[in-house]
């Protein structure tokens, strides 16, 4: 019997060119690749209610990311590279927009898509500390908290119950001489009120940065989310609509912008050549920036207080497979989030339900429930029966971010009252509708939700 080094070795017989024996090596491991998806990776496990999981989320793949994954172990580019460019090009082109900016988790999307506002690059435009930022306080925590990490005072607002998203009243009410920009989340990707607060951003001259993490392929008006604004900003964690394990991106149409946040993402460097690349402007030491002397490397010149924030090859390799598999991850979910809709209709009397924004079409993150206060459970209560029984739950972020250890003292103001945001963070949850997720796992997640409400109506 043949070793597999002899198999290899019979491939290779004859061969001396190290490029046709990587091509032959290449196409040899990818098969292997797909044998070893077909046999310990590919779900196999038929849904028994009561004892399998319902996840809240997680990653969907297959053979194709596995082999992406492997080209780039063979390449042995450990950075960025050639698979950066090319997701980095189709990300743009589904979107739309004219720059895509990958950074290692939606999180740092954030912090760079904040801190490019404080750029000298923005000359009069540039946010200065103590400049006010509009936010909502039912929000993830590293929304907010570039905001607060750069010196900037977050304004934090109400919610409307039932969407979820920014009170836009209350919005366009927090607006002071201070304001000079404002980012918001599309609530479990539930795109918020475009027009509006577009208008009012552009009322007032603005920055809008929209806080896309969680709604990767929803549309407001006919237009993806994340077209809108000064900014967007993505995440590819496993839990959202595309995964790269980490990772996430800053889009922009404005080249001033762009400027800004790769050099925030890339130690703040003055020199924009890409990884791996000298002297693209063609001056490299033709450079006389700060006090350094005239002629000082350009690629060692920093104009900004930045991190490394970049993301490796490997990640995106994985991004550009899920790329082909977007479009059906969106109906899925569509299809899901409505599936659910349809069986728990009749328990209103219960639940305030999910509802989208008006004009748009979510591509849903997860299907949120609040409890009525007339009802005769608590949150708690139920949220114990789901996870007794396998479902996954959560709630919505941080609640009140105000209420969280970390955020008591920052600096911050409340212009408005907070009821909405409070009682959503006292009765509100979420359960998963990621692709990943059948209709017969959804029919079990509704079935359990309405036991328990049956139960409770017998006493």
């Amino acid at each position: 019997m043949k070793s597999d080094l002899d198999i290899f070795d019979l491939e290779l017989k004859g061969v001396v060119d190290a490029k046709e024996a990587d091509g032959i090596l290449r196409k040899l491991i990818g098969k292997a690749i797909e044998k070893h998806y077909q046999y310990v990776h590919k779900p196999r496990l038929d849904f028994v209610p009561g004892k399998s999981p319902v996840p809240l989320a997680g990653r969907v793949y297959d053979a194709e990311e596995m082999k992406m994954l492997g080209e780039t172990v063979l390449d042995f580019w450990l950075t960025g590279g050639r698979f950066e460019k090319q997701f980095e090009k189709e990300f743009t082109r589904f979107l739309g927009e004219r720059f895509c900016v990958l950074t290692n988790s939606g999180s740092s999307a954030n912090l760079l898509a904040v801190s490019a506002l404080t750029s000298h690059l923005l000359k009069d435009r540039q946010l200065k500390p103590g400049d006010e930022v509009l936010t909502v306080a039912a929000g993830f925590p590293t929304t907010i908290a570039p905001i607060v990490q750069n010196g900037l005072v977050p304004v934090l607002v109400d919610i409307d119950t039932g969407t979820y998203n920014v009170n836009v009243d209350q919005l366009e009410g927090a607006v002071s001489t201070k304001t000079k920009a404002i980012i918001l989340a599309h609530t479990l990707a539930n795109p918020f009120n475009l027009q509006r607060v577009q208008a009012l951003a552009e009322k007032h001259h603005l920055w809008l940065i929209e806080d896309s993490c969680d709604a990767l392929g929803s549309l407001y008006q006919g237009r993806p989310v994340g077209t809108f604004g000064h900014m967007a900003t993505f995440s590819f964690y496993p839990a959202h609509h595309i995964t790269m394990g980490e990772g996430g991106a800053v889009v922009t149409n404005d080249p001033i912008l762009k400027k800004a946040i790769a050099s925030f993402r890339d130690w703040g460097r003055d020199c924009d050549c890409d990884t791996g690349k000298d002297n693209t402007c063609g001056k490299r030491f033709s450079w006389q920036l700060g006090d350094l002397p005239q002629g000082y490397d350009h690629k060692y010149i920093y104009s900004h207080l930045g991190y490394n924030l970049k993301l490796t090859d490997m990640q995106a390799a994985i991004g550009v497979a899920q790329m082909k598999k977007l479009g059906s991850f969106i109906q899925t979910r569509r299809s899901n989030w409505q599936h659910l809709l349809d069986k728990l209709k009749d328990l209103e009397e219960y639940f305030i339900l999910p509802r989208a924004e008006e004009f748009s079409e979510p591509s849903w993150f997860g299907f949120l429930l609040t409890i009525r206060p007339a009802s005769p459970f608590k949150r708690i209560d139920l949220v114990r029966f789901l996870e007794e029984h396998k479902i996954a739950t959560r709630m919505l972020f941080a609640g009140n971010i105000t209420k969280q250890p970390g955020f008591k003292n920052i600096p911050c103001r409340v212009p408005f009252d907070l009821s909405n945001t409070n009682f959503t963070m006292s009765n509100t949850f979420w359960v998963g509708v990621y692709p990943g997720i059948s209709h017969v796992m959804l029919d079990y997640t509704a079935g359990q939700i309405r036991d328990f409400v049956n139960r409770l109506r017998k006493v």
